[in-house]
């Protein structure tokens, strides 16, 4: 028996929420005293990192593939050929195209956006926009989870991987992918993948003020993002919308600067380990949710943040 991850590839390389759902998969398998195997598709030089994350093996099918259906057809395969009982994939656009089609195939159980290992028997998962969480039990002999991003990190000190080529007969592309246009030039993380994220609303007055913002995030390394209003008035670009209804988000630090905090914009960020909160309003509602509040004028504090932050690194 065996625990299998589905992972992504980008550039050649495992992308963070593949090293995640492989890191969980290999935690959960120790545990069960059982084999990690990680499957890729698509061109990867040697194990791709997989090993150092506990995984000790690598199914390497070497044809790049973006259609769902050949995915799932794919990772069926590799589940029966390596007597999965488990797999465990990223609760990302692919994770989630894939993961129900796969439960299906394999008459399995399957949860999503799991945060922890299964303990007796359950799975830990939010619930309610994380107001909330569920502890899931799954009845069948197979299951499938994936993993909430940023939630259970990505797991170091493991050897190489031994890789080894796979293929199976995955029918015809029913989705084409005729090309990628960046939501961003500038190098950042993408917002679900980000561990430090800097975000504004209308307390910031304008798009031309945003140069603050940007360069807060510079220093630290972190992606942008903002609060609805800022999005829908056409401040800042709809990537970058954090909330229920635009992106969630887990980051280790959210940064919110002139963002009273309502309740939607919550729902999308409550995940992060740390908020500070910076706003002219002592009463906002943000506050009530903050780790650290700044009781202050954004025009003054993000700059005065930034100096700190080159200080530190001069």
């Amino acid at each position: 028996m065996s625990v299998l991850a589905i992972v992504s590839l980008k550039n050649g390389q495992p992308t963070k929420g593949g090293l995640e759902a492989a890191s969980y998969a290999a935690a959960f398998a120790k545990a069960q005293g059982q084999d990690a195997v990680a499957l890729v598709a698509g061109a990867m030089t040697s194990d791709g990192g997989l090993g150092a994350t506990g995984i000790d093996r690598v199914l390497h099918f070497s044809t790049e593939l973006s259609d769902s259906s050949q995915w799932t057809r794919l990772a069926e395969a590799a589940s029966k050929e390596c007597g999965a009982s488990t797999v465990v994939l990223s609760h990302d656009h692919t994770g989630r195209a894939i993961g129900p089609r796969l439960a299906v195939r394999l008459q399995a159980g399957m949860v999503s956006g799991v945060t922890e290992l299964p303990r007796d028997g359950a799975v830990r998962k939010n619930v309610f926009s994380g107001k909330a969480m569920a502890d899931v039990e799954v009845s069948t002999n197979a299951v499938v989870y994936s993993v909430t991003p940023n939630a259970f990190g990505v797991r170091e000190g493991g050897s190489e991987a031994e890789a080894s080529p796979f293929a199976a007969e995955v029918g015809e592309a029913r989705e084409h992918v005729t090309g990628f246009d960046l939501a961003s030039a500038d190098g950042q993380t993408p917002l679900p993948e980000a561990d430090l994220v800097v975000s504004a609303g209308r307390g910031l007055k304008g798009p031309e003020n945003w140069g603050i913002v940007e360069d807060l995030a510079n220093a630290l390394g972190a992606t942008t993002a903002c609060s609805r209003p800022v999005s829908d008035i056409g401040w800042r670009p709809h990537h970058e919308h954090v909330g229920q209804t635009g992106i969630t988000i887990r980051p280790n630090l959210y940064i919110a600067a002139g963002i009273s905090g309502a309740i939607q914009h919550l729902a999308g960020v409550n995940q992060s380990k740390v908020i500070v909160v910076i706003n002219t309003d002592p009463e906002a509602p943000f506050f009530k949710a903050a780790d650290y509040g700044i009781v202050g004028d954004a025009f003054e504090v993000l700059p005065k943040l930034t100096a700190a932050v080159k200080a530190l690194d001069a």
